[in-house]
């Protein structure tokens, strides 16, 4: 399941699990869109794999399955 990780971790800026600015790779770095977009041009600077559209959960599913709190942030930016 995935974590739904509550920022990006270039800017940090909030992504909510509704969010459909949030993009992610396969091991869920996640980033924003303006990050994916702009300074990664959609390539994840971890593992080099490609960023999509992270899914929303529905809001039913979250009650039972909450999306994480712990932020994730590169020190040095992207």
């Amino acid at each position: 399941m995935l974590e739904l990780r509550p920022n990006c971790e270039c800017c940090d800026k909030d992504l909510p699990p509704a969010s459909t600015e949030a993009f992610i790779c396969t091991f869920e770095c996640t980033f924003c869109k303006g990050c994916a977009e702009s300074v990664l041009n959609y390539i994840c600077p971890n593992c080099s794999g490609n960023l999509v559209e992270r899914p929303i959960r529905p809001l039913a599913a979250l009650k039972n399955n909450p999306a994480s709190a712990k932020r994730v942030l590169k020190e040095l930016g992207c």
